[in-house]
């Protein structure tokens, strides 16, 4: 029996039993397209908190401090930071959180204090007016910025440039709007009011600079621009590295991209389990089909098939039914993936080494719960097979 006639036996005994067969390739089904949702949603995750990360700016350096009593940013430590070479801008801010109003509107946001600088260093974009000048910051002026969402939510559908808004009893006028930057690893940038850092520190009643955003040249000057800033840092606060930290985008994606990445992986595990008890299912429906075909086989060995021959039919045959069902699991595991990313918030990202892997990871899962049963049918005594009712 060659390996043609043993592919179309099979085959055959496959058509025979079709609702069985579909059973026993259920597991290998949902084991496949399990692997490849979840290992797309995990990939999609990831490139998603990419995406956000970079649009934070590639050039970006953040110091950010994390005991105030300890650290105390001051002016003379903004301007150590600005004669550092390599380093363009630089943007120190306070943040508080206070309520506005206009109206019956009335909403509680982030109040940020910046410098004119902010809006360069953080890549942001103006969709009415203008932003900051120094000069306000230097006068203190009752002027604010405010982002897409607050300003939608005080003004509606006014025009906000050159209204006013009350925080905390006191009038401000509206300079600019931001443009939308959506959300950015976990909190909107569209819930915001921009106001000069002076004006801020007056308002919220705190003078503590908590982060500095600076902006390096280029990114090809990123390794000795964050050298020179941990360098300064070093020298106006020694021995008090635990209570600040300086980091730039690629090691916060570094970071992200680990945790992302172990996810993806724990998730591709879990989902492999689907797979291995899909090949427990083969073996079972294996077995079961040497018992019932123990006859037909004792007449085969009796006609001249040999060991070899008989081990081969049964291994074929769980190796097409593992084969089918890891087709039909790439089509429907890539079907509901899309069908997630349709009708979904979620990222998807197919992987097609993910995908081939599952695919060929079903055969082989086919191939070795096949093997008992096939060896099983190949030692079969025909004689006693004949006898076999």
């Amino acid at each position: 029996m060659n390996l043609s006639e043993s592919m179309k036996m099979a085959i055959r005994s496959i058509k025979t039993n079709k609702v069985r067969a579909f059973l026993t390739m259920l597991g290998i089904i949902i084991g496949v397209a399990s692997v490849i949702v979840l290992v797309s949603i995990g990939k999609g995750s990831s490139q998603s908190v990419q995406d956000e990360i970079n649009s934070l700016g590639t050039n970006l350096i953040t110091v950010s401090v994390t005991d105030t009593d300890s650290v105390e940013l001051t002016d003379d430590t903004i301007e150590q930071f600005k004669e550092l070479s390599g380093i363009s801008e630089v943007a120190p801010v306070v943040t508080g959180r206070v309520y506005a109003k206009n109206g019956e509107a009335t909403v509680q946001v982030s109040m940020t204090g910046a410098t004119s600088s902010y809006l360069s260093v953080r890549d942001l974009e103006l969709s009415q007016g203008r932003f900051l000048t120094d000069m306000e910051t230097e006068l203190r002026s009752k002027v604010v910025v405010l982002g897409s969402d607050t300003a939608t939510t005080l003004f509606e559908n006014q025009k906000a440039v050159d209204q006013n808004v009350l925080i905390g009893g006191v009038s401000y006028r509206v300079i600019g709007v931001l443009k939308s930057v959506g959300t950015s690893m976990g909190s909107s940038g569209d819930d915001v009011i921009i106001a000069p850092i002076t004006t801020v520190e007056r308002a919220t009643g705190s003078t503590t600079i908590g982060t500095v955003y600076l902006k390096a040249e280029n990114e090809n000057i990123m390794d000795r621009a964050m050298y020179q800033v941990q360098g300064a840092m070093t020298t106006s606060f020694p021995e008090q590295s635990d209570n600040y930290s300086v980091s730039n985008q690629e090691d916060l994606m570094d970071t992200m991209s680990s945790v992302s990445d172990t996810f993806t992986l724990m998730l591709g595990g879990i989902a492999s389990i689907s797979l291995l008890v899909g090949g427990i299912g083969i073996m079972n429906i294996m077995l079961v089909s040497v018992s019932e075909r123990t006859k037909e086989i004792g007449i085969i060995k009796a006609i001249g098939a040999n060991r070899k021959s008989i081990l081969l039919q049964f291994l074929i045959e769980a190796m097409v039914l593992s084969c089918f069902g890891g087709l039909l699991g790439v089509g429907i595991g890539l079907g509901i993936a899309k069908l997630i990313s349709a009708f979904s918030s979620l990222t998807i990202s197919y992987s097609w080494t993910v995908t081939l892997f599952a695919f060929l990871f079903s055969i082989l899962i086919g191939i070795m719960f096949g093997v008992f049963p096939a060896n099983k049918a190949s030692k079969l005594n025909p004689i006693q097979a004949l006898r076999h009712e």
